[in-house]
């Protein structure tokens, strides 16, 4: 049994088909071949797992797998990233005559707040697309990754954002700079860019890289320049970057976040002995009775709990388990210490009074009381692309309930929607909250509002 696979492939310089010849005007013109081109079907032998061109000895590229390159933080790569064109934010048609003009006028931007844009689709585990946009208005592929973190006034590609940015040595790199390899021959094969976060290591051999890759944005060690063409990447600095340059320090592998995995009833490895020394470095030394060690324990997830209460966090945000926010603030040394535990006020006896009218029920708010929220926060991590649960469809339905449901065309329902967003972001605007605040995902003050009792 057969069964055929359509794969692009560049074709020979003198192919006179419709698509070629229009494919070669788009790249004289510096643009993106997108669609254009002939495409080859495949044969694929199920049975005997063996796949065969389709004539004309053209070779089947092989499924990326894990680089043989040793080092820290070696992980599995993409080959090939498939880059979107230049366009305005959100997608559409881009105006004007075909080619690259000139960029507008650079808006300047912080190395600081570059990293911080960048983390946000770390966080937020964007996936990987070259068709789809997320939210803030940006594609989600590599490029429009960076003109994201560069806060660019539309989404560019590999062809056009040296614009932006000046040459530099890979020794000048320093935080918010690019790594770019941008493949003229044909842009949809190995065109790929970085964003450099600091070295990883005292050599300089590897850094820390934010970078929109499958299936979703990451942060990692990587090997300079990158797993595979490193040789042709080339360092780039967006012109709008604002302060003198600095020796970039060194952030350690040790410090990137282990991950999830690592951490919770059953986990048994370094990370947690370390987790435990910087809690008590924080001040969470009451917490263990002796320790830490590698093994999970119940002191871990409490001395957690306590400095992510410190923070000011809540609900889900403080469930005694480290994320990638946590163990940041602590391998930084940055946030809040655990507070010192606050001494039992002894106990007053008091004269009881008789009561001068009639009872409140249990659990009635009195005068000047705040109404308790009958559905405690969950947590950010349940309200993301990919998220399906019971607390996005509890979510829905009270949206409903409280008018905010115009966007839904089915449901609500257990997945994570754009539906679902909209009708938050709504429900914000209303509160009068705008800009980040009002960006469609619940945080614990949108939870405490939706679901506070209606004042009759």
């Amino acid at each position: 049994m057969t069964v055929p696979v359509f794969q692009e492939y560049e074709p020979a310089p003198d192919c006179d088909c419709p698509g070629c010849v229009q494919q070669r005007r788009t790249l004289a013109a510096g643009g993106h071949p997108a669609a254009h081109g002939c495409r080859r079907a495949l044969v694929l032998f199920t049975a005997a797992g063996v796949v065969l061109g389709g004539g004309g000895g053209v070779g089947v590229a092989q499924a990326s797998g894990p680089s043989d390159l040793a080092g820290p933080g070696q992980a599995a790569f993409d080959a090939d990233h498939e880059q979107g064109r230049r366009g305005p934010l959100h997608g559409g048609p881009l105006a004007g005559p075909s080619g690259t003009p000139a960029p507008p006028p650079l808006p300047e931007i912080s190395r600081a707040e570059i990293i911080n844009r960048a983390k946000k689709w770390v966080t937020a585990k964007v996936p990987y697309s070259m068709e789809a946009y997320w939210s803030d208005g940006y594609r989600q592929d590599c490029s429009g990754y960076v003109s994201m973190a560069w806060n660019l006034a539309g989404n560019e590609w590999t062809g056009s954002l040296a614009q932006y940015a000046t040459k530099i040595t890979r020794e000048e790199l320093q935080p918010g700079d690019i790594l770019l390899f941008h493949n003229p021959d044909n842009p949809t094969k190995g065109s790929h860019v970085t964003i450099f976060g600091g070295w990883a290591d005292s050599a300089h051999t590897y850094y820390v890289a934010y970078e929109q890759a499958k299936p979703h944005t990451r942060k990692q060690s990587t090997p300079m320049a990158y797993w595979n063409n490193s040789d042709r990447y080339v360092p780039y600095r967006y012109k709008g970057v604002t302060g003198a340059a600095t020796a970039t320090p060194v952030v350690a592998v040790e410090d990137l976040y282990p991950g999830a995995a690592s951490f919770g009833p059953g986990a048994n490895n370094a990370h947690v002995t370390r987790l435990g020394e910087m809690l008590i470095a924080r001040g969470g030394k009451r917490f263990y009775q002796q320790g830490p060690g590698p093994r999970w324990s119940e002191a871990d997830r409490k001395a957690t709990e306590a400095f992510q209460l410190a923070q000011g966090w809540k609900g889900g945000e403080a469930d005694g388990l480290p994320g990638p926010d946590t163990w940041e603030l602590l391998v930084t040394g940055e946030g809040k210490n655990i507070p010192a535990a606050e001494p039992t006020a002894p106990t007053t006896p008091t004269t009881p009074t008789a009561p001068t009218g009639p009872t409140a029920p249990t659990g009635a708010a009195g005068p000047g009381a705040v109404p308790a929220t009958p559905t405690p926060y969950p947590g950010r991590n349940h309200f993301r692309p990919g998220q399906v649960n019971d607390h996005i469809a509890r979510l829905g339905r009270q949206l409903v309930k409280r008018g905010y449901g115009r966007h839904y065309t089915t449901g609500p329902g257990p997945r994570w929607s754009e539906s679902d967003r909209r009708n938050v972001e709504a429900f914000q605007r209303a509160q009068g909250w705008r800009g980040a605040a009002a960006d469609g995902y619940p945080g614990p003050e949108t939870w405490r509002r939706l679901f506070a009792p209606r004042t009759p």
